[in-house]
């Protein structure tokens, strides 16, 4: 498996980046709109949040999806063992430390217009076929959508004592259109290929990662598809936290993916398969 890294500033840059996601369902953009100096902020910033005991009074509810979920609330789906990780949900509705709104707002205003964009330069590359079959423009189920999210993700350290089969992120596929992940504190995002075998995807400092999810498989009718990744658990020699802050961009809740199925219900479906609704 080839995942291009695409130069954003170049010319072909939006042919290269759509045949990589066609090809693979990932992509690496470089030279992108988002500066490192907010990326380096922010990880420093949340790094603080999820050392300190106050991070319980930002518990999330069920059924709202915003704020703080303490380690081991999630699984893969079709996954029984949780994975190693906890993490925060921010929407701009929703709650947030008011010493991290500003750094979180930033990225998350950013990473959305970079995503609009990239939604686009997907739209252009469809078969028409496919585009005429969009309930709308991609960039239109975006639009005032209230279920695009950043999350911030940190995974601990690993325990000598911890459950079989336990890892910090089961293989899975994203639920939404597109994931935009700029680069992590280390490696260990892996991709699998048609064949079953794993690819360790690049975590070059200034990187953006960005991968389909099962929502625009579904509305382009399979032309992009979701592909299957995971977080592999570190060696003994690299065993330290890992922090990551992937930006999900959903449709809104009366988005028509099918003729007869809308975004919610496809959405509230995979949380609960997943642990979280």
């Amino acid at each position: 498996m080839h995942v291009l890294t695409v130069d954003y500033k170049t010319q072909n840059a939006p042919e290269l980046f759509c045949r990589s996601l066609q090809e693979t369902g990932f992509a690496v953009l470089t030279q992108h709109p988002v500066a490192s100096h907010v990326i380096e902020e922010a990880y420093q910033q949340w790094q603080a949040f999820f050392l300190l005991p106050t991070k319980f009074q930002f518990q999330y509810q069920k059924p709202s999806q915003d704020g703080y979920f303490p380690f081991r609330t999630e699984n893969a789906k079709d996954s029984k063992v949780s994975d190693l990780k906890e993490f925060f949900h921010f929407y701009p509705w929703g709650k947030i430390p008011e010493d991290l709104r500003r750094i979180t707002q930033l990225i998350y205003d950013t990473l959305y217009h970079l995503g609009k964009e990239l939604l686009q330069w997907v739209e252009n590359y469809l078969p028409q076929d496919v585009a005429r079959a969009l309930s709308m423009p991609l960039n239109q189920m975006i639009a005032d959508s209230r279920n695009t999210l950043l999350r911030i993700l940190h995974y601990p350290p690993l325990v000598a004592q911890r459950e079989e089969g336990a890892v910090r992120a089961a293989p899975h596929e994203d639920i939404n259109l597109i994931t935009l992940l700029p680069t992590a504190t280390a490696p260990g995002l892996e991709v699998l290929d048609r064949q079953g075998n794993w690819h360790a995807v690049t975590c070059d400092p200034g990187s953006i990662v960005v991968n389909v999810g099962d929502m625009l498989q579904k509305c382009t009718e399979n032309y992009y598809k979701s592909t299957t990744h995971r977080v592999t658990n570190p060696t003994l020699a690299e065993n330290a936290s890992r922090y990551s802050m992937p930006f999900f961009l959903h449709g809104r809740d009366d988005v028509l993916l099918s003729k007869t199925e809308t975004y919610v219900d496809c959405l509230n479906q995979r949380l609960k398969e997943i642990g979280i609704y």
